[in-house]
């Protein structure tokens, strides 16, 4: 089985879109490489960009803080993006830019074989091939998705930095952690 410091040894030195030509570094990921659950977001930020470490910045703390609020560490899940390098002005990753990426990101999927996977917004619900209109849509369900022939349950709920900027889906959000969690307690060990 392929092992993520190959992959993420790939992603740092990787030119496959111009994402890479702004980039102060790569964003491979970090985590537990045997976690039960991989949580992804959309894209590096400037402080993720600037350190290479995904979710450090303001929508890292507000995630972590949620999780933390469930009992779930930070270290114990394993943390990436859909894309690995950050968009110019934090704009939203572009679909070539997604497809460019996917493959490293299934391929992580793959070596780690999480229990579940929990996409943070449309970037990321789209990169793991989930089709859907509008958020609402998928928003705060249990999807079961397969990747490289390997089935995954994931379940979609916003970016951590909508909530933050409209407290209003705070609620929301975490109720769709606390499915998200109060599923992985039910899911059948591997």
């Amino acid at each position: 089985m392929e092992g993520l410091s190959n992959i993420s040894s790939e992603i740092v030195k990787c030119t496959l879109c111009d994402l890479c030509l702004k980039r102060t570094a790569a964003v491979p990921g970090e985590g537990n490489e045997k976690a039960d659950i991989v949580i992804i977001g959309e894209a590096p930020g400037k402080n993720e960009d600037l350190q290479g470490r995904p979710f450090i910045g303001m929508s890292g703390k507000f995630l972590s803080k949620n999780l933390e609020s469930l009992g779930i560490k930070r270290e114990s899940v394993f943390i990436t993006n859909a894309v690995k390098c950050r968009p110019p002005n934090n704009r939203k990753p572009k679909k070539e830019e997604l497809d460019r990426c996917r493959p490293y990101l299934i391929r992580q999927l793959s070596a780690i074989h999480p229990r579940l996977i929990l996409a943070l917004g449309t970037s990321s619900a789209s990169s793991l091939g989930i089709e859907f209109k509008h958020l609402s849509e998928i928003k705060g369900k249990i999807l079961e998705i397969t990747l490289n022939d390997k089935k995954f349950n994931c379940l979609v709920t916003f970016h951590p930095s909508f909530p933050m900027r409209f407290p209003s889906a705070r609620k929301a959000f975490l109720d769709d952690l606390s499915t998200a969690f109060n599923l992985y307690k039910n899911l059948p060990t591997r």
